[in-house]
């Protein structure tokens, strides 16, 4: 029996999981990376650390798997989006990478909307710093020598594809944040490239996630100990590839990740843009399928900053509100802590508190700070919703749809029930195991990309929707009201 291995280039660590025909997980590894913020609202990765941290997870699951690592059959990618990785004609990386998180671009997404008019009707989205596109036009700015020197422009997934196999390749849904596609024809788009005086000699060839787009090489073949040579499959951003592992593949079918950002998906039939009020509209991984999505930046993220401030761990922070709550918060929280994207696409607004008083205790806080969450998401819905797609229901993803209370309040606030996987990593790892297998086997994808079982199911708390109806539309008033102040020029 052959097996399939999957590669996530996350922010945080790479992760790699290897899974058998069944789709069981035979092992599973991690190595952790450095973000580097050499100024601030600047995020910037080295991609050789990438490269280190792949080689160190693949070295682990062969330890751990022996037997079932030399047999692997087909490799997947998924990764973290828009990262600019620039390479000269010899490939050598130019600068650090910038990250998806980089606010830097700014002035440039202005700028590249100028440039070409049609962008959003092109892109089906709207220009923002964290897109590759304008992160091109501020190092042709600033860093003119550099801009001279690029060949080849390449997502953090793809430059390891490059050291995996000596192919220029991307998939579709990965390629859609760029800036640099016409989404709806799942293709480059010359006019957009021009805008950033680029053109697609400088972009890896675009593949379907569940096309082969190389083999790995004959040396890392050796190197790895593998008994044949692994064909690599297209894979898919790291949000396309978490809906392939949760099987939210199908129009309609969506999931809630409650990571560090956090993101509302939802699988489409057809291209359905709504630039207006920041959504994304991407390609899935899926051919002739795509999707949308709403993103906060500050997610768990929040969560995690108020914990640093009482000094205690996040989990045990939101132990302290019990099992259940009756109603909101008497505060309010704007979980705008790096800026946000959906609905608002503001780099430079900050997270606010609303309400306080000589009453407010830490519960009322991190009460707030969940809800808040909560709030942003219920954002993310109704932007998803003005695009023309209803959510009847979501998967919860993510370290914080570990806890129950959390995912109470959103289905609450979002007024649809919120499904939990039974016990088993689905993340963007196992989603790229998943689309490396659907590629190796030749077997429809809906047989391969399915749901797994729900180990739980959490209901809107009708006694306090109303409430939260009422706080939410409270929460929509912070926004206008303090975002023309300006804290941090």
């Amino acid at each position: 029996m052959g097996s399939y291995l999957g590669i996530d280039i996350g922010t945080s660590s790479v992760k790699a999981v290897l899974i058998d025909e069944r789709q069981f997980a035979l092992a599973s590894a991690s190595s952790p990376l450095e973000l580097l913020r050499p100024k601030e609202g600047w995020s910037e990765q080295n991609p050789q650390d990438w490269w280190r941290a792949t080689q160190s997870a693949v070295a682990t699951i062969g330890k751990r798997a022996r037997k079932a690592f030399r047999a692997v059959e087909a490799v997947g990618l998924s990764g973290q989006m828009h990262g600019a990785t620039l390479l000269d004609s010899s490939d050598r990386v130019i600068r650090p990478a910038i990250l998806w998180n980089d606010g830097r671009a700014d002035n440039e997404c202005r700028e590249l909307e100028a440039a070409e008019p049609r962008l959003r009707e092109i892109a089906g989205n709207i220009a923002m710093p964290g897109f590759t596109a304008p992160k091109l036009l501020w190092v042709k700015k600033h860093e003119p020598m550099k801009f001279r020197r690029v060949a080849k422009v390449l997502l953090p997934k793809d430059y390891i594809r490059l050291r995996l196999s000596g192919d220029y390749a991307s998939d579709m849904s990965d390629s859609s944040g760029t800036l640099w596609m016409d989404v709806g024809r799942r293709a480059w788009s010359s006019e957009l490239l021009a805008a950033t005086s680029l053109g697609e000699e400088h972009m890896p060839k675009l593949f379907e996630g569940t096309e082969a787009t190389g083999q790995l090489s004959g040396e890392l073949q050796r190197e790895w100990g593998l008994l044949r040579r692994p064909i690599i499959s297209g894979g898919a951003g790291d949000n396309a590839a978490a809906a392939c592992g949760i099987g939210a593949v199908e129009a309609q079918e969506s999931f809630i990740s409650l990571g560090t950002s956090g993101v509302l998906f939802v699988a489409t039939k057809q291209f359905l843009p709504n630039t207006a009020n920041a959504v994304h509209a991407f390609c899935h991984a899926i051919p002739d399928k795509w999707h949308q999505m709403g993103v906060i930046l500050s997610a768990t993220a929040s969560l995690e900053w108020l914990a640093g401030i009482f000094g205690m761990p996040a989990p045990r922070l939101i132990k302290t509100l019990g099992s259940r709550v009756s109603g909101p918060s008497p505060v309010l929280f704007l979980p705008y802590l790096s800026g946000e994207r959906t609905p608002v696409n503001d780099a430079h607004i900050r997270a606010v508190f609303c309400g306080l008083g000589h009453e407010s205790d830490r519960k009322a806080l991190i009460q707030a700070v969940i809800e808040g969450v909560a709030f942003a998401f219920r954002d993310c819905l109704e932007s998803l919703r003005a695009a023309g797609t209803d959510v009847q229901r979501a998967t919860a993803v993510g370290g914080g749809s570990n806890s129950r209370l959390w995912l109470k309040i959103i289905a609450t606030v979002l007024s649809i029930p919120i499904d939990v996987p039974a016990a088993g990593d689905f993340g963007a790892a196992f989603g790229a195991a998943r689309l490396a297998l659907v590629t190796a086997s030749g077997a429809n994808y809906r047989t391969i990309l399915s749901r797994p079982k729900m180990s739980l199911h959490v209901d809107p708390d009708a006694a306090s929707r109303e409430a939260y109806e009422a706080a939410y539309a409270s929460y929509k008033q912070i926004y206008p009201a303090v975002r023309g102040i300006r804290l941090h020029e």
